[in-house]
């Protein structure tokens, strides 16, 4: 199974945009809701947006471990 490896550039690349992904994902969760509050006058949408940001990330995350011929026993 060592054809079916990715070379070692575009894992680096997979997993720097990983590393990128989970916090940008949080902060527009978060601008995104601070944005929501101020449109709507509330005080809770940017934990609410913050958290699906989140969430969003350690989906991506997750699926991308999952994906990854690397972690085949």
């Amino acid at each position: 199974m060592a054809d079916s490896k990715k070379p070692i550039g575009r894992q680096v690349a997979d997993y720097t945009a990983l590393a990128l992904l989970l916090p940008a994902s949080t902060f527009v969760g978060y601008i995104l809701g601070h944005w929501l509050d101020k449109v709507f006058g509330t005080h809770f949408l940017y934990i609410v947006f913050l958290l699906l940001g989140i969430v969003a990330g350690f989906v991506k995350l997750i699926q991308q471990i999952v994906r990854d011929p690397g972690n085949e026993s």
